[in-house]
């Protein structure tokens, strides 16, 4: 494979806290890569190296002669433009009718529909997509994708992986989302400090990437072990040697410290340091925590959702699922009483004690101190009844003493996440409600997160676009949006397959309508209606299926790779869709005038 980049003994600190030291590895073509690691590890900052936006303390980075490399951030920013305005900033050209082609193209690829909207309107998940065209722009043979998950629904996200599975492009993407990791990525690298080289690379995706790392890890252990024996062996023959040494026994000697000095760096490469994370459960016994009857909420003249019954006991741990605007977050509030529903009833036990994790987080300060962020009114804070010093409550978070002078803007978005759960675990709970909690979180913090909600006593009430988390975690699912009626499901899976199914479902009960409708007799009807409504379902069904055919097309690495090919799809496709759009309005108009 031709090399794109190199990275050559590449090192970054920020003060005194390093964040990578000597990293050395390819990235060539057809390189699908996942980069993971602890939060604060540098993920972020060694890409922002790549495109020159900071500066490496040592080492270099070579790039193949013209290599165009494209960049989506963590938290993309944009002006107060149209989306085809931005995408033509993104790279001056002299043939602006070409680019204005691309940048349709793109957009039309990305879903969205009117491109003169101003992107300061756009909502988070979609401002990630739109950051993704834009880094797609310059056509670019390596593209750096940070975090792009965040902030993205489950639709989002599954858009995401068609998409990059689709893209004929090289990249390399920080995501600690375990499930997108594993359908996206041929190879996966690990910064991490337990490594001899401060990295770890795995070929595979995140199913091999974890069976590798453990084989490496139980060797390293096998070796601190080999180590330790010959260490002790060297040490009884140090304290039984006489005094007048040999140039041989002087060579021993240095070997002896030489063998202490690498079981000392082993043993600190093994220790595996993970977040102590608790959720603080009051204990109660109360059988039924909240029990919510009929609930149904309409925002901005919309039906959210209507007629849900919830019953929340302790143990419970309810996953709730739906596209964005089905209402998600609302029905949380609403159980959490923060909001009112427009009919049913919510009943909550005595003295109930709940915590809401909110998924626009509470702002914290980036000039305030990590010591202040975590201990805001003194040096201490009450856990479960006990004094901790905030030396000790940071280091349950993995933040090092000599950190806690340092201001929070100069933390991860994973490390200043770790603040908001520290904040959370001072509260005492009967029902934890936790809006998108994951965000930024690295995939051992996720692990540790899994683990406690599973051993946690009380109600948890859970939105996540975490796959893998609501999978492991939730005892049901709660789906919205599929009509107006909400349904439980046993678990993601299943509601992922109802949702596809429910789209066939919905054509083939308009199919039968039709025919059943079209073979009654109807006196408002003319003979060239009635004629016309008998004839619909076909018509239906033939624009159905050149929707389905254009659709297909778009999947072919020809039209793909062709920019004149691909618009041209894209316009058969909207015209496709358009008449059957018509269609159906006409099919519509056909029934009320029967009736």
């Amino acid at each position: 494979m031709i090399p794109l980049l190199g990275i050559h003994s590449l090192s970054k600190s920020y003060g005194t806290i390093t964040l990578f030291q000597e990293i050395s590895f390819t990235v060539s073509e057809g390189d699908r890569i996942g980069l993971v690691g602890p939060n604060g590890a540098g993920k972020s900052t060694f890409l922002k190296i790549v495109m020159g936006i900071e500066k490496e303390d040592q080492g270099s980075i070579s790039r193949r002669q013209g290599l165009r490399i494209g960049y989506a951030s963590q938290i993309p920013h944009f002006p107060d433009k149209t989306l085809e305005e931005i995408l033509l900033e993104a790279i001056p050209s002299k043939d602006s009718t070409e680019q204005l082609t691309r940048a349709r193209i793109l957009l039309s690829k990305a879903q969205f529909t009117d491109f003169s909207q101003k992107a300061t309107v756009l909502s988070g998940g979609w401002k990630k997509r739109l950051d993704i065209a834009r880094a797609l722009m310059q056509e670019p043979d390596l593209l750096l994708l940070d975090e792009p998950t965040n902030h993205l629904d489950l639709e989002g996200i599954l858009w995401l992986e068609k998409f990059l599975e689709r893209e004929n492009i090289s990249y390399l993407v920080i995501s600690h989302d375990r499930y997108f990791l594993e359908n996206v990525t041929n190879k996966i690298i690990e910064f991490n400090k337990c490594y001899p080289q401060g990295l770890f690379i795995s070929e595979g995706n995140m199913s091999a990437y974890i069976e590798h790392k453990e084989a490496f890890l139980q060797g390293q252990r096998q070796q601190e072990r080999s180590l330790a024996n010959s260490v002790r062996e060297e040490i009884e023959w140090l304290r039984k040697s006489p005094k007048a040494r040999t140039t041989k026994s002087q060579s021993r000697v240095q070997k002896a410290y030489s063998l202490m000095e690498e079981l000392s760096e082993i043993k600190q490469r093994n220790k595996v340091q993970t977040v102590a994370i608790d959720f603080t459960a009051s204990e109660r016994e109360t059988r039924k925590l909240i029990v919510a009857h009929h609930l149904s909420k309409s925002l901005g003249g919309k039906q959210l959702f209507k007629g849900i019954d919830v019953i929340l006991s302790p143990g419970t741990r309810l996953g709730v699922v739906g596209k964005n605007g089905t209402g998600k977050t609302t029905l949380l509030k609403m159980l959490a009483g923060q909001m009112i529903p427009d009919t049913g009833t919510i009943k909550y036990a005595d003295d109930l004690k709940i915590v809401y994790f909110d998924q626009h987080r509470e702002h914290i300060s980036p000039d305030i101190s990590l010591r202040k962020a975590l201990a805001p009114t003194n040096d201490r804070v009450n856990y479960r009844g006990q004094s901790i010093h905030v030396n000790g409550w940071a280091q349950k978070f993995l933040f090092s003493p000599d950190r806690l002078e340092m201001p929070v803007g100069f933390l991860s978005g994973g490390e200043r996440a770790r603040i908001m759960i520290a904040k959370l675990m001072l509260e005492p709970a009967d029902v934890l409600f936790l809006d998108e909690p994951t965000n930024d979180l690295d995939i051992p913090t996720l692990e540790v997160i899994e683990e406690c909600l599973l051993e946690y006593t009380g109600a948890v009430v859970l939105i996540t676009h975490d796959r893998c988390l609501m999978d492991r975690v939730c005892t049901k699912i709660l789906g919205l949006g599929e009509g107006l009626e909400a349904c439980y499901y046993a678990d993601y899976s299943q509601w992922e397959s109802a949702s596809a199914a429910l789209v066939k479902q919905t054509v083939s009960v308009a199919k039968q309508t039709v025919k059943k409708e079209a073979t009654s007799s109807s006196k408002k009807l003319s003979y060239m209606e009635q004629k016309e409504l008998e004839g619909m379902e076909q018509k239906i069904a033939e624009a159905e299926s050149c929707v389905e055919l254009l659709q297909k097309k778009l999947e072919v690495p020809e039209i793909q790779n062709d920019a004149k090919k691909t618009l041209e799809a894209y316009q058969a496709l909207a015209d496709a869709q358009s008449k059957l759009d018509v269609l159906f309005d006409r099919w519509q108009h056909l029934l009320n005038k029967q009736m």
